[in-house]
């Protein structure tokens, strides 16, 4: 089996739509390990503030079969493919890591690259997968986080209403 690693935003209804994403998750796959919620300035436009995190799961799911699942949670959170990359959205959900499996097939990119591009996808893995290596650089997650340029960084761990009724 091996561990896969979705990042999870929502700026739309997201005090709904994470709780839920995560229990459609759960049910799907099992025990999660879930990172805090990070409330995250959008990238790239103008708009509401995110939640942003990262869960891990053990799987023997073939990656594609993963990668559907969570597009059919997305749409059943309202989520729509005709919205542009950069814009508000109900619920986000990208598998950035499945063990130490590397793909580049269309839109099915693993390690994705967005692990090293933003905070709100760097940090909460760096914090539940510290150690772990990633498959091309070889580098670990909290070493990356710790030489990540945190310049301007408009992101902050938060306790949503919603969590911390939990």
């Amino acid at each position: 089996m091996a561990i896969a690693y979705i990042s999870i935003g929502s700026n739309i209804d997201r005090d709904k739509n994470i709780p839920s994403s995560l229990a459609a998750l759960a049910q799907c796959f099992g025990a999660l390990v879930v990172s805090s919620v990070y409330e995250s300035e959008p990238v790239g436009f103008t708009g509401e503030v995110f939640y942003n995190l990262v869960v891990g799961f053990e799987s023997d799911w073939e990656v594609k079969a993963i990668a559907k699942k969570l597009r059919d949670i997305e749409k059943e959170h309202g989520r729509t493919r005709e919205a542009q990359k950069f814009s508000a959205r109900t619920l986000d959900l990208d598998l950035i890591l499945y063990g130490d499996l590397i793909v580049s097939d269309g839109r099915l990119q693993i390690p994705r690259d967005e692990i090293e591009r933003y905070a709100f996808v760097l940090e909460p893995l760096a914090e539940i997968a510290p150690d772990l290596a990633h498959p091309i650089n070889g580098k670990t997650y909290s070493a990356l986080w710790q030489v990540f340029d945190k310049t301007g960084l408009k992101q902050k761990p938060v306790v949503p209403a919603w969590l911390a009724k939990a």
